[in-house]
């Protein structure tokens, strides 16, 4: 069985394309995370994670909320249409959230979003 990752392409690593995110001033808060979409050359469903210190001081604290959020936008990725990439910020509440809860919201801010191909998504 081969483990299933987000490839170098499929992932946001450079400063300057967070930075064109936040500008553009599209996001979308949850409970859990804040969604942030960026639109323009070179969108293509990418992913980017942050994770502050405000989600823990402890850097193993941080991982987790990190690789939460990249399993959601990984397991849910091919329910996502758009010429945007996506920039999730992590919230203090991941921690204790289920991935369930963690998938869950995801797809209800991609909904909001305009993200989702199918529509049928409640909270």
């Amino acid at each position: 069985m081969t483990k299933k990752t987000l490839s170098k392409k499929q992932r946001l690593t450079k400063a300057s394309l967070f930075r064109e995110a936040f500008a553009q001033k599209k996001s979308f808060v949850g409970r859990l995370m804040v969604l942030w979409l960026r639109e323009g050359e070179g969108a293509a469903l990418r992913l980017g994670v942050v994770t502050s210190k405000k989600v823990s001081n402890r850097a193993v604290d941080r991982n987790l909320g990190r690789r939460r959020l990249r399993e959601a936008f990984r397991a849910n990725r091919d329910q996502f249409s758009g010429e945007v990439d996506v920039v999730i910020i992590a919230r203090r509440n991941i921690l204790k959230a289920t991935q369930s809860d963690v998938e869950a919201e995801l797809l209800w801010l991609a909904s909001k979003t305009g993200l989702l191909q199918n529509e049928d998504v409640t909270r």
